[in-house]
């Protein structure tokens, strides 16, 4: 696989209640807000000369719109489906028709936790799963889909 023409398009999408991030539950997702993990985003995307566009729901047809958009405006997803990623049939269709690259995302090691968020609707059709190691799993997430969009001896 070889880098593409234009400059690497990511979009990162964090699903319901994410955007209290810093005040719920601190001792499970940490104290760390989306506002402070999108900015690690855009100054990592912009350390290895690509562009992320970031987009906060709570609404599961929200979301589903916006991946299905994204066909034409990303090369690469990263998303933390939150309570969608146990129950979503539909964001699980939508990552499976889009045909762009998808990495799932978690804070917490949902292996770890309760048995019902140990099943996850998305991960068998995103390219890899990353969770447990709290806001650094998205910067995790956004180097595995630069390495997607480029190649694996991409840097």
């Amino acid at each position: 696989m070889t880098a593409p023409a234009h400059e690497v398009r990511i979009l990162v999408i964090h699903g319901p209640n994410l955007d209290l991030l810093g005040q719920r539950e601190p001792d499970i997702y940490g104290r760390v807000t989306i506002q402070e993990i999108d900015k690690r985003l855009a100054e990592l995307s912009r350390q290895h000369h690509a562009r992320v566009e970031t987009f906060q729901s709570n609404h599961e047809g929200e979301i589903v719109t916006k991946i299905g958009a994204a066909r034409s405006t990303a090369d690469a997803i990263v998303i933390n489906p939150a309570a969608y990623t146990h129950t979503s049939v539909a964001i699980r269709d939508a990552v499976a028709a889009c045909g762009v690259p998808t990495v799932e995302v978690h804070l917490s090691n949902v292996h770890a936790r309760e048995e019902f968020r140990q099943r996850s609707l998305i991960a068998p059709v995103a390219k890899g799963q990353i969770s447990g190691f709290g806001a650094q799993s998205y910067e995790l997430g956004l180097l595995a889909a630069l390495r997607l969009v480029r190649g694996s001896d991409a840097g």
